[in-house]
């Protein structure tokens, strides 16, 4: 899997090992055609979102039946990242995120209704009804439709430079999109005040208060939890932001890391129940005919969000998560087009797509 606490022969990482892949490898992707890659259901129980666009398949023959582990996964990773900093001195798993299609038609089309499919055979909704075996007799593997219509890289840079870019990258200023073209802006600092959210110059005071997505946040004052400066905007042609996230990960007293997803800022007006959980934003989708509308939501979401939970002495990273309102899936508008219940392609008729920022890691 991609992110083992050994190399391949099978020693542990050392610290030296982690400066190289960090210096190698300062982005990793996370979301794709085949499938999502931030977390999985088993491994983020408490996580409502978790189950989305999972890719429940090995890309062999004769493969044995998928099993989730950890390494499979980029939040674990992250958490892992803590656990070994603490062992070694270094974290080889620090690393930003973004998103690409791994496309094999060469089309990149990351949008449900502009979806070519990963193979040419997958271009018309007929041919994503085949799938392959998994052996000599075996079952019938994925098909068209496993597929995921994701995802987009997007890179904060301050020329549209190959050398401008690059440098984004390294210094991890990036961020993924399951395909639409979703905005979003990410600072943590000390001394973010609430008017920041809403200021047209907010990415001035985000710089300027503290460091973007990718950066490391240190020097805690006395008393003081970081505060997270955070603006989604909506892609004009998409759906509209059902709410964002920022999920928290950090190491406890005894060396294990942790997990927790917080709600930051919602649309609609929607209160929290008594277990703080803010209800669904609801379903515009009609089934009928693949099309829906931005009647919930909104165009954009900001906050500035202060960690509840905050102990200066734990190293931590947090990172935005964004939600778009449900939309027709690619198997639902193919589904349409055969003329077959979309239950028979097996997969969602909508999607909640969505933007994962690269994480800030506070270190004591």
């Amino acid at each position: 899997y991609m992110f083992s606490e050994t190399n391949l022969r099978s020693e542990p990482i050392t610290a030296e090992m982690a400066a190289t892949r960090m210096e190698w490898e300062p982005v990793a992707e996370i979301t794709q055609f085949k499938g999502d890659s931030e977390t999985h259901p088993s491994l983020s129980p408490d996580d409502e979102f978790a189950d989305f666009e999972t890719y429940t398949h090995y890309i062999q023959q004769n493969a044995p039946e998928y099993a989730p582990v950890a390494g499979d996964y980029v939040r674990s990773a992250l958490l892992s990242g803590l656990e070994i900093e603490n062992r070694i001195g270094a974290n080889p798993f620090a690393f930003g995120v973004i998103g690409s299609t791994d496309s094999h038609t060469g089309l990149a089309s990351a949008e449900e209704p502009n979806f070519w499919g990963k193979f040419p055979r997958d271009t018309t909704p007929f041919g994503k009804t085949g799938g392959w075996r998994t052996g000599s007799g075996g079952s019938l593997g994925p098909n068209g439709w496993s597929m995921s219509a994701s995802g987009l890289a997007a890179v904060w840079a301050e020329e549209n430079t190959r050398e401008s870019i690059f440098a984004a990258f390294k210094r991890r200023e990036v961020y993924g999109t399951t395909g639409p073209r979703i905005a979003v802006r990410f600072f943590g600092g000390w001394d973010y005040d609430g008017a920041a959210a809403e200021a047209g110059d907010l990415a001035d005071i985000g710089y300027a208060g503290g460091v973007p997505m990718g950066g490391d946040l240190t020097g805690a004052p006395a008393g003081q939890a970081p505060k997270f400066l955070v603006r989604a905007t909506k892609d004009p042609k998409s759906g509209n932001l059902d709410r964002v996230q920022i999920v928290k990960g950090w190491l406890g007293a005894d060396g294990e890391a942790q997990e927790r997803v917080y709600d930051v800022v919602w649309s609609d007006g929607r209160v929290a129940d008594a277990n703080g959980k803010i209800p669904a934003v609801g379903n515009t989708v009609d089934i009928a005919t693949g099309r829906y509308e931005n009647s919930i939501g909104a165009a954009e979401l900001s906050a500035v969000w202060e960690d509840p939970d905050f102990d200066a002495s734990q190293n931590a990273f947090y990172y935005a998560r964004v939600l778009e309102i449900p939309t027709p899936r690619h198997s639902l508008f193919d589904a349409l087009a055969l003329g077959i219940d979309v239950a028979e392609t097996n997969h969602p008729a909508t999607i909640q797509e969505r933007a994962y920022s690269s994480a800030i890691w506070y270190k004591p």
